[in-house]
């Protein structure tokens, strides 16, 4: 982990900002990452192995995109948790666009507390959500209690980039220009700079890894992309197959 301090992410600046940047996080996102996202995204969906008769939820669900990923590709009911109200409101027009709004709910709530029941579901995402949980063990802590013995779970999240010289360009890119990209879109200069600064104290890797297993989850494996500067973390809950 990174000796650098982390950004302040209690609960209600953190929804403040997401709010803030709602109406047009979902083109940030795609101009930030070159739209690479969206394989990021179906990557995580796809490592669940949906049959058709999970019921799955999607923490710090944001826009909704991988709720509705995951709806069409085999879901049968999801339910998307985020404290971001305005994220929500944006997510449940897609959800409603898509004609999915009765297999899909989207709840205001908190990664910590979740609204759900103990063992209620059967696989459970977060995409680039956890970073800004307050106690993110917790979180981990809170997904194995509502899944399913046996339930899987794919989280992506940012790390750092093993290879040095991509490093130096990604830290610098990060730093220098998409802050400055996220502030002339979105308008908000504080949370394009929250960003890489939320990014350098989060662990990643091997050390995230570590926390899932803690909070449960076994076969746990991290897979980098672009030499790791994004994570995609596969397991289970306990010991037993889906």
């Amino acid at each position: 982990m990174s000796a650098n301090v982390a950004p302040d992410k209690s609960p209600a600046k953190i929804a403040g900002m997401f709010d803030a940047i709602a109406g047009r996080y979902d083109l940030l996102n795609t101009v930030l990452s070159g739209g690479v996202d969206r394989y990021w995204r179906r990557c995580a969906i796809n490592s669940l192995q949906l049959t058709g008769k999970e019921r799955l939820l999607d923490v710090c669900t944001g826009t909704a995109d991988v709720a509705i990923g995951a709806a069409r590709r085999g879901a049968a009911r999801v339910v998307g948790v985020d404290f971001s109200g305005a994220m929500l409101g944006h997510g449940l027009e897609k959800v409603t666009s898509a004609s999915l709004g009765q297999r899909i709910q989207l709840i205001r709530g908190d990664a910590m507390n979740l609204p759900v029941a103990s063992r209620s579901v059967n696989a459970a995402t977060i995409t680039f959500g956890i970073r800004n949980v307050q106690q993110p063990a917790v979180a981990c802590e809170e997904l194995a209690r509502v899944l399913t013995d046996g339930g899987r779970i794919a989280i992506l999240e940012f790390g750092i980039p093993s290879w040095r010289p991509f490093g130096a360009i990604y830290n610098w890119y990060n730093r220098h220009i998409l802050p400055r990209i996220g502030s002339a879109i979105s308008g908000h200069d504080a949370a394009y700079t929250y960003l890489p600064e939320s990014m350098k104290t989060f662990p990643y890797g091997d050390d995230f890894a570590a926390m899932l297993r803690a909070a449960g989850f076994s076969q746990v494996h991290a897979r980098p992309f672009m030499f790791g500067a994004v994570y995609l973390y596969t397991g289970q809950k306990g010991a037993q197959a889906l």
